[in-house]
């Protein structure tokens, strides 16, 4: 591959027929899910092979999907089983991400592919937390590197004891990188393990078979092979029992699909217009009522959004700025608001909902792009929809002759709607300034441009006169800098305040992974990513910096 390779694009739509390297199946409280990559079907053919079930991004975009479905579409679950297919005899349940096609790959794919694989780590963590699904991983094999951080993601551990199996992040040894998929930060964070235990275990590349796993808390428990089934079956149903049942049947999900033509692609709800280093981002109100299922607007423009975040981001690198607009019936996008927040705490189906509104608008959060809201006449900046402009960078509302153009907030912007931090965006907003978090929080009446700026709840408030000339400027501007300066830039300023797990997993991702992942000890002509499966030993430059 190399720097010069073209990545091709991604489609992150898929479906249980279409899956290659996972299988689930449900059996009453409990669901199996099978991870059995085959090395000859990579996203890419013919490019790198998908030995001792290493993942790539075609890989996790399959685990996204599954858990989302078992979450719509599969209430009755209480408890998922993540395991190795059933082989005669497995020996690694996952080596962690494709090492040939990080070493590979171009540095922006390196590090938009871990970014999915941590959102779909953040979002197993999700369930377990907040769908009464609970994720149990039964390593029935080696667990190295991604294969150990997927199970890092898992509320419990348990791996077999054959003598053989063991847990391992051998990033640092090996590879000259960091674990890319949170693996530090759970250990640190979640599983709350020594720091002196925690070095001993990320520099020891064979890592830790069951004895000593357990000892020091990087898994739950340990079966011998003989009793493994038995104890992994008797675990998941306890668990299953210890979580509370869901009422009504799920409901199937529609792929999401789009038209596409000339740098443009229109769903329903969304549109994206892609003009050179721009693009363009367009929400719609909803059109009608909402309805308890897979096409009312709270569910499937939000799922458009993300396939379009996600998009963005992986098939047009070039795009450095998305302008951010909305437009249709405001008081429709209040009530559909309303109906998820009022029925989040007794129906379930609507608690997911809204915990996948979160997790699309943590997405839009997590962007390596500028993003900037343009609010003009015909908008429906309001509420939940308020959220993508405090989610920018900056935002540009046009002070109107005719005073129609205002904003409104709800509860959707008093905290239903927190960030991976656990604060709201006015929060973050309004940092060091609690009579102005206070006066925005008290909003009873919809504000208009001028009030808004005063207030602080958009960045600027042109006049018709100077609107087109500001906005303008801003966009050339924006596009004229460093987009890796703007990318640290923009992480900085957009996590004020306390930090979570997640947030440092994103975090240092950013920050220490994106970094390794360029210096010459790790994928330089010598390095160590680079020189993986060859017989010469990496060559370091050992100055720190």
């Amino acid at each position: 591959m190399g720097e010069s390779f073209q990545v091709p694009i991604v489609n992150f739509q898929t479906h249980p027929d279409r899956y290659a390297h996972w299988q689930f199946s449900v059996d009453g409280a409990v669901a199996t899910v099978n991870m059995n990559v085959q090395q000859d079907h990579p996203m890419w053919s013919g490019l790198y092979e998908l030995k001792q079930n290493s993942y790539d991004l075609g890989v996790d975009i399959e685990l996204n999907d599954i858990q989302q479905r078992l979450r719509f579409e599969h209430p009755e679950v209480r408890a998922v089983v993540v395991t190795g297919a059933n082989r005669d005899s497995p020996k690694v349940f996952c080596a962690g991400a494709n090492i040939h096609m990080l070493g590979n790959a171009p540095h922006a794919f390196k590090v938009n592919f871990c970014k999915y694989t941590n959102e779909t780590r953040c979002n197993l963590e999700d369930a377990s937390a907040h769908s009464g699904q609970v994720w149990i991983a039964a390593l029935n094999g080696t667990a190295a590197g991604g294969g150990y951080e997927l199970a890092l993601a898992c509320e419990k551990i348990y791996l077999i004891d054959d003598g053989n199996a063991a847990v391992s992040l051998p990033e640092v040894p090996l590879l000259g990188v960091l674990p890319g998929t949170g693996g530090l930060t759970r250990l640190s964070d979640k599983r709350k393990i020594r720091p002196d235990v925690s070095d001993l275990f990320c520099t020891k590349a064979e890592g830790f078979r069951a004895r000593d796993a357990k000892k020091y808390r990087l898994i739950d428990g340990a079966f011998p092979r003989s009793k493994w089934q038995a104890g992994i079956t008797g675990v998941a149903e306890g668990i299953a029992a210890s979580q509370a049942e869901k009422a009504g049947p799920g409901i199937k999900l529609p792929e999401i699909t789009s038209e596409d033509a000339d740098g443009r692609w229109q769903y329903r709800f969304v549109t994206v217009a892609v003009e050179g280093r721009m693009a363009t981002l367009t929400v719609k109100a909803p059109d009608a009522a909402p309805e308890r299922s897979a096409t009312t607007w709270s569910l499937h423009a939000f799922r458009e959004l993300e396939d379009a975040l996600l998009r963005l981001r992986i098939n047009h690198l070039e795009v450095g700025l998305v302008l951010l607009k909305t437009e249709g019936d405001r008081d429709a996008v209040l009530a559909a608001e309303q109906w998820v927040l009022a029925g989040k705490d007794s129906d379930w189906l609507l608690n997911e909902i809204y915990r996948f509104q979160l997790r699309t608008l943590r997405r839009l959060d997590n962007m390596a792009k500028s993003t900037f809201s343009i609010v003009e006449p015909g908008h429906c900046f309001v509420g939940l929809l308020y959220e993508l402009a405090l989610s920018s960078d900056r935002i540009y509302m046009l002070l109107d002759e005719d005073e129609e153009n205002s904003i409104a907030l709800s509860a959707a912007n008093q905290g239903a709607y927190p960030m991976s931090s656990g604060l709201s965006r006015l929060e973050v907003r309004f940092l060091g300034e609690p009579d102005a978090l206070s006066a925005a929080l008290g909003l009873s009446e919809a504000v208009l441009a001028e009030d808004a700026e005063e207030m602080g709840l958009v960045t600027a408030s042109p006049d018709d006169i100077d609107w087109e000339d500001e906005v303008r400027i801003a966009i050339e501007e924006r596009l004229s800098m460093s987009p890796d300066a703007l990318t640290g830039m923009e992480q900085n300023l957009r996590f004020g305040g306390a930090e979570s797990c997640d947030t440092k997993i994103y975090g240092r991702l950013t920050a220490w992974q994106n970094w390794i992942f360029q210096r010459p000890n790790a994928v330089g002509e010598r390095g160590a990513l680079t020189m993986y499966g060859h017989p010469e030993r990496p060559v370091f430059d050992f100055r720190r910096t």
